[in-house]
C-alpha cells in the first residue's frame, strides 16, 4: 500500500528554561507567551491605581491577565483541536467577556470563602467595576501576544484573520526586570505601612514596557526597511526583490532581528541588523518554492493543513518519499530562526493512505487519533 505522510513537527511545546540571546539554541519557541509575564502584567495593573478604587482588584487584575490561556485544555482532547482553537475565542474581544465573568466568579467564591474579609479595611469589593477591570487585564493579554510573532485573532468569530506586530520574543527578559522592579520596589522604599500601596512604582513600570514597545516598533521597522530594499541572489538566477518580507525579535537586543523574504521564485531567511541595515551573509538560507503535487494538494485538503496553513504566514512544504511512502513536510519560516534550524519548531503530521484519506496524525512524536472538523 502506498501512503502518504504530511509532516509537520510541533515540538518544543514547552517551557523555556533559558533567555540566553547568545545561545539561544537552548531556548524551545512556544505556542504561546510564558505564563509568568502575563500574571506580573495583571498585577502591576492592579497596582497602578484600581486597588484603590475596589478592594480584590489586584488579585481579579492578576488572574484575568493569565485566563485567556485557559484554552490550554483543548490539549485534552488533541493537540490538533487545540492548535485549532488556540489563541481563537478566548483571545477574543469577544471571548474575554466570558472570561472576565468567570474570574469575578471565581474570586467571589473565594471572598465567600473567606468570610467576606478582604486586605484593606473599609474598601469593598465592587464586583462590576471587578468584571470592568478583569476584562482590561484580558486585553492586557491580547496586547502581550499580539506582540510576538505567534499572532492573536482577536475578532474572532466574525474576523478569523491572525495579527501580530512581531516586536518582543516569545520570552522577554526586560518585561520581567521592569514588571518584577514594578511589584517589588514599594516593598523595599515605600514607607506606607498599610495596603494599597505601590502605585507609582507600577505606574513607572508600565510607562517603561510603553517605552520598550516605542523603542522596539521603531528598531522593527529600521530592520523591516533595510530587508525590502535588498536584492536576493540565490546563486541560480538574477537577484530578486522580495514580493514581502518580515522581521522577527531575538531576546535582550534591541538591533538584532531574524527576517524572511518571499521572492517570487524562492524564499530566503536570515539575520538583520536595524541600525547598519547590514543582512548576514552566513546565516544566509535559500528554498526554491516547491511545485504541488498529488500528496501536497492532499495534504493542504486536511483538517490539520487547513488549519495550519490559515495560521502560517510563510509555510514551506517539502516532500520526500521513503519506501512506498511519501512524506510531505510542512513548517512555518518565520520560526526558522538560524539556530532552530533542523529542529522540529511549531509544526506536526497527518498520514494519509493511498486514497488520500487520514490514517494518522499528530504532533512531534506524538500520535493521536484524527481530529474531527
Amino acid at each position: 500500500m502506498r501512503r502518504t505522510v504530511l509532516a509537520f513537527f510541533f515540538a518544543c511545546d514547552v517551557r523555556p528554561t533559558t533567555c540566553d540571546s547568545v545561545n539561544i539554541s537552548h531556548l524551545c519557541y512556544k505556542s504561546y507567551l510564558e505564563p509568568i509575564t502575563h500574571f506580573l502584567t495583571g498585577a502591576v495593573l492592579g497596582r497602578a491605581g484600581f486597588n484603590r478604587k475596589t478592594a480584590l482588584a489586584t488579585a481579579t487584575m492578576t488572574l484575568a491577565a493569565e485566563a485567556p490561556d485557559l484554552d490550554i485544555f483543548w490539549q485534552f482532547k488533541d493537540r490538533v483541536s487545540y492548535f485549532a482553537h488556540h489563541r481563537g475565542f478566548t483571545h477574543s474581544f469577544i471571548g474575554l467577556l466570558f472570561m472576565s465573568a468567570l474570574t469575578v466568579a471565581v474570586m467571589y467564591g473565594v471572598w465567600r470563602l473567606r468570610g467576606r474579609k478582604t486586605n484593606v479595611q473599609d474598601l469593598p469589593p465592587r464586583w462590576g467595576l471587578l468584571f470592568v477591570l478583569a476584562y482590561v487585564a484580558g486585553l492586557s493579554h491580547i496586547l502581550l501576544d499580539f506582540t510576538n510573532n505567534y499572532g492573536v485573532r482577536p475578532f474572532w468569530p466574525f474576523w478569523e484573520k491572525w495579527y501580530s506586530w512581531d516586536i518582543v520574543f516569545i520570552v522577554e527578559p526586560a518585561l520581567y526586570i521592569i514588571l518584577i522592579a514594578g511589584l517589588v520596589l514599594p516593598a523595599i522604599f515605600s514607607r506606607r505601612q498599610h495596603p494599597p500601596r505601590g502605585q507609582v512604582a507600577a505606574v513607572l513600570a508600565l510607562v517603561c514596557v510603553a517605552i520598550l514597545y516605542t523603542v522596539r516598533d521603531y528598531e522593527h521597522r529600521a530592520a523591516l526597511h533595510a530587508v525590502t530594499t535588498v536584492a536576493f541572489d540565490s546563486g541560480n538566477r538574477s537577484p530578486e526583490t522580495p514580493l514581502r518580507a518580515s522581521v522577527y525579535p531575538y531576546p535582550w537586543s534591541l538591533t538584532h532581528w531574524f527576517t524572511v523574504a518571499e521572492m517570487p521564485s524562492f524564499f530566503a531567511d536570515t539575520d538583520v541588523n536595524s541600525r547598519t541595515g547590514l543582512l548576514s551573509h552566513e546565516l544566509l538560507a535559500f528554498y526554491p518554492k516547491p511545485q504541488d503535487t498529488p500528496a501536497t494538494l492532499a495534504a493542504k485538503r486536511t483538517f490539520l493543513g487547513e488549519v495550519y496553513l490559515d495560521w502560517a504566514r510563510y509555510p514551506m512544504l517539502t516532500t520526500t518519499a521513503e519506501g512506498d511512502d511519501d512524506i510531505v513536510r510542512f513548517r512555518d519560516l518565520r520560526f526558522d530562526y538560524p539556530r532552530f534550524r533542523g529542529r522540529a519548531t511549531l509544526s506536526g503530521w497527518v498520514e494519509l493512505d493511498q486514497n488520500l484519506k487520514v490514517v494518522r496524525e499528530g504532533f512531534g512524536s506524538r500520535e493521536e487519533k484524527p481530529a474531527a472538523r
